[in-house]
C-alpha cells in the first residue's frame, strides 16, 4: 500500500510540475514574444518598414490563434483516438511540449534574422512555424487537462490533480514574469557585455523557456501513470458548434459567459501591457519583477481564502467585490502611473480579486447546467465546462494583438527610452491600457449584476425543482424503451429497505405514487444497481440518474434536501455517459456530515417512467446489502 501511495505522490508533483513549464511558455507566447517583436526583432528597420512588421505579425498571430481554438476538437480528438503503450495522452506530451519548444526558439531568432532580409518571406516562413508551434502547444495543453480522468477514478483525487496543475500554473505564469528582465538582460550581458535587454538576451530567454518546456512535459510523461479504465472509452466529445450551441441555449451561460469575456479580456489587455509601463514610463524596466511576485502572492492567498469566505458571503458579491477593487486599481493606474508605490497598490488592487472572479464564474456556468436541464431539457455537461476555457483562449489571443497595437500606437517601440516618450505617448499607452479595459470591467460588472441570477438560493430552488420534474417523469432521462424486458433492480447501498410511501418530502411531492423504494443506509457507499450507463449527475452530486441499454431509468437521490451541501462529501468514481457494470462503485458519501447538518441521508432509488414499467413485486421492511434483488421490472 504503501508504495502505491509513494507512486499517487510522485505522480502529483510530476503531474503539477507540468504546468509550471507549460504556464510559462503560455505567457512567453501570449505576452513576451509581442514584447520581444517591438523592441528589439524591429530594431534596425526605419520606422515605417518597423510598423509593418509589428502590424503584420500580430495579425496573424491573432488571427492565427483564433483559428486555433474551432481546431481544439480536432486535436481533442486525435489525442482520444491515440493508442500505444504508454497511453494516449504521455505521447502527446512529449511530442507537443518537444516541437513547440524547439519552434520558440526560432521565432525567438527573427526566424533566423529572415524578418531584415524579405518582408514576403518572413511572412511565408513565420506563418508555417507559429501553426505548427501553435498546434503541437494545444496538443500538449489538451493532453495535459485531458488526461486527468485518466490518472485517478476518483473525483476527489481528480479535484487535487486539478489544483495542484493550477497552484503550479500561477507560479509558472507569474514567476516568468518576475524572471524575464534578469535573464534577458543576463542573457545580453554575457554576449555583448551591455546591461541592456538586447536580441542575444531574448534568445537565451526563450532558451530557458525552451528547456523548461520540454523538462516539464518529460516529467508528467515520466512521471504519471494513466489508468486503464471504462471511464476512457467514454469521455464525451464537444465540437466548437456544441459549444455555441450551449450557450445560445441558455442565457444564463450566455450573460455568465459575456461577464467573463468582458473581464478576461480587460485582464490580459493590461496585464500584457505591464513591461511597457514599467519600462517607458516608469523607466524601471529592472524592478519587472513585482508585476509577477504580486500575482504570485495574491493568488496563494486568495485561493484557499475562496471557500472561507463564500462560506459567510455569496459569490454575487465577491465577484461584484472584486470587480470593485480593479475599478480602483485602474483609476490608480491612471492617476498615478508614473508612481512605482501608487503602481504596486494599483497592482495589488488589480491581481487581488482575480482568484475570486475566476471561481465565481467556474461555479455560476456550473450551476448554469441544472438551470439549463429545467429549462431546455438539455444539460450540456461538457459543452457549458468548455466554455470558460474557450474564452480564455479567445483573450489570450486578443492579448497578442492588443500588446501589438498598445506599442505602435504609443511609439513604444524599437530604441525607443523612457526619456523619448512624449506625454502624448503614455496618454495614448492610458488609454489603450487602462481606460479602455476600465470600461470592459465596468460592463463585466453590469451584465453579472443585472443579468446573472443563479445564486446558491436559486440553485437550489432550481435542482429541487428538477428532481420533482424528473422522478415524476415530466422531464424524461431517456427515449422509450425499445424493447419488453426484465431488469432486475439490486440494492445500491446497505441498510434498511422500506417503501417510498414512509419517506416524507414536500418538494419532492407524493413520493407514495412513485415506483421504487428507499434504503436507511447503514454505510456510506453506492453502488450501480444494474447495467448501465450514467446519464446525469447534479453539480452537487446527490442525484444521479442512470440507463441501461434497453432504455430502463433510475434516479438514484442520496439524502434529503442535501442539495445545500454544493457537494461537500460526496466522492464519485465515475464520469458522466460512463457504462457502469452492476455492482461498481459509483460514489461515497460523508454521513455523518449530512446528519450534522440536520439531514436526513436516506437513499431513495426512483422508477421515473411508469407508464412503460411495471414492478412485479412489493415492497416490505428488512435488512438487506448491496447487490441484494430489490425489484424485478417489466418494460411494456
Amino acid at each position: 500500500m504503501s508504495n502505491q501511495n509513494n507512486f499517487g505522490l510522485k505522480s502529483k508533483i510530476a503531474y503539477a510540475f507540468g504546468n509550471l513549464g507549460q504556464s510559462a511558455f503560455y505567457n512567453a507566447m501570449s505576452t513576451f514574444f509581442m514584447v520581444y517583436v517591438t523592441s528589439v526583432m524591429v530594431d534596425g528597420l526605419d520606422k515605417s518598414s518597423a510598423t509593418k512588421t509589428i502590424g503584420m505579425i500580430t495579425s496573424l498571430v491573432v488571427i492565427i490563434r483564433l483559428a486555433e481554438i474551432f481546431f481544439d476538437p480536432i486535436i481533442g480528438n486525435i489525442i482520444d483516438n491515440t493508442k500505444t503503450k504508454w497511453g494516449k495522452f504521455k505521447p502527446w506530451q512529449i511530442i507537443g511540449g518537444t516541437i513547440s519548444s524547439l519552434l520558440l526558439i526560432i521565432i525567438f531568432t527573427g526566424v533566423f534574422g529572415l524578418s531584415h532580409v524579405s518582408t514576403v518571406g518572413f511572412a511565408i516562413a513565420f506563418i508555417i512555424i507559429f501553426v505548427i508551434l501553435d498546434v503541437f502547444y494545444s496538443f500538449r495543453d489538451i493532453s495535459y487537462w485531458g488526461m486527468i480522468p485518466a490518472l485517478s477514478e476518483d473525483s476527489k483525487e481528480r479535484g487535487v490533480y486539478t489544483a495542484l496543475g493550477s497552484f503550479t500554473g500561477s507560479i509558472g505564469y507569474n514567476g516568468l514574469t518576475m524572471i524575464v528582465v534578469p535573464v534577458v538582460t543576463m542573457g545580453t550581458y554575457l554576449a555583448t557585455g551591455k546591461h541592456e535587454q538586447g536580441a542575444s538576451g531574448w534568445l537565451a530567454f526563450a532558451v530557458f523557456v525552451a528547456i523548461l518546456g520540454i523538462a516539464t512535459s518529460s516529467a508528467v510523461a515520466f512521471g504519471t501513470n494513466e489508468v486503464n479504465s471504462v471511464i476512457r472509452a467514454n469521455e464525451e466529445h464537444t465540437t466548437i458548434k456544441q459549444v455555441f450551441q450551449g450557450i445560445a441555449h441558455n442565457d444564463q451561460v450566455l450573460w455568465t459567459g459575456l461577464a467573463y469575456l468582458l473581464y478576461a479580456v480587460a485582464n490580459v489587455a493590461t496585464g500584457g501591457v505591464l513591461f511597457y509601463l514599467f519600462k517607458y514610463v516608469l523607466d524601471a524596466p529592472n524592478e519587472f519583477w513585482i508585476a509577477g511576485l504580486v500575482p504570485t502572492i495574491l493568488g496563494l492567498l486568495a485561493a484557499p481564502a475562496y471557500p472561507i469566505l463564500n462560506k459567510f458571503i455569496p459569490r454575487r458579491y465577491l465577484f461584484i467585490g472584486g470587480m470593485i477593487s480593479m475599478i480602483l486599481g485602474y483609476s490608480l493606474f491612471i492617476i498615478s502611473s508614473d508612481s512605482l508605490i501608487a503602481v504596486i497598490i494599483a497592482l495589488i488592487l488589480f491581481y487581488l480579486p482575480g482568484t475570486f472572479i475566476q471561481m465565481t464564474v467556474i461555479l455560476s456556468l456550473t450551476d448554469s447546467i441544472e438551470y439549463g436541464q429545467l429549462k431546455n431539457g438539455v444539460r450540456n455537461e461538457a459543452v457549458t465546462l468548455s466554455i470558460r476555457p474557450m474564452l480564455d483562449k479567445m483573450a489570450g489571443a486578443f492579448s497578442n494583438g492588443i500588446v501589438g497595437f498598445i506599442a505602435v500606437a504609443a511609439g513604444m517601440t524599437g530604441t525607443a527610452t523612457a526619456s523619448s516618450i512624449t506625454s502624448a505617448n503614455i496618454h495614448t499607452f492610458k488609454i489603450f491600457a487602462f481606460y479602455t479595459p476600465l470600461v470592459l470591467i465596468v460592463l463585466s460588472l453590469l451584465v453579472f449584476t443585472f443579468k446573472v441570477t443563479i445564486s446558491e438560493k436559486k440553485h437550489e430552488a432550481i435542482v429541487n425543482e428538477l428532481e420533482a420534474k424528473l422522478i415524476h417523469n415530466e422531464i424524461t432521462v431517456t427515449d422509450t424503451p425499445i424493447s419488453s424486458k426484465t431488469v432486475e433492480i439490486m440494492a445500491p447501498v446497505d441498510g434498511e429497505l422500506v417503501p417510498l410511501a414512509a419517506i416524507t418530502n414536500p418538494q419532492m411531492g407524493k413520493l407514495s405514487e412513485l415506483q421504487g423504494f428507499a434504503i436507511k443506509p447503514s454505510d456510506g457507499k453506492i453502488y450501480a444497481p444494474f447495467t448501465g450507463k450514467i446519464e446525469f449527475t447534479f453539480s452537487t452530486k446527490h442525484t444521479i440518474g442512470i440507463v441501461d441499454d434497453n432504455g430502463t431509468a433510475a434516479i438514484i437521490h442520496i439524502g434529503l434536501e442535501t442539495v445545500k451541501l454544493r457537494g461537500a462529501g460526496f466522492v464519485t468514481y465515475y464520469m458522466d455517459q460512463q457504462i457502469v457494470n452492476k455492482g461498481d462503485l459509483l460514489i461515497e458519501f460523508d454521513r455523518e456530515l449530512i446528519r450534522k447538518n440536520g439531514f436526513d441521508d436516506v437513499v431513495l432509488v426512483i422508477i421515473p417512467d411508469q407508464k412503460h414499467h411495471k414492478i412485479n413485486q412489493q415492497i416490505t421492511a428488512q435488512q438487506v446489502t448491496n447487490g441484494q434483488r430489490i425489484l424485478t421490472i417489466t418494460t411494456i
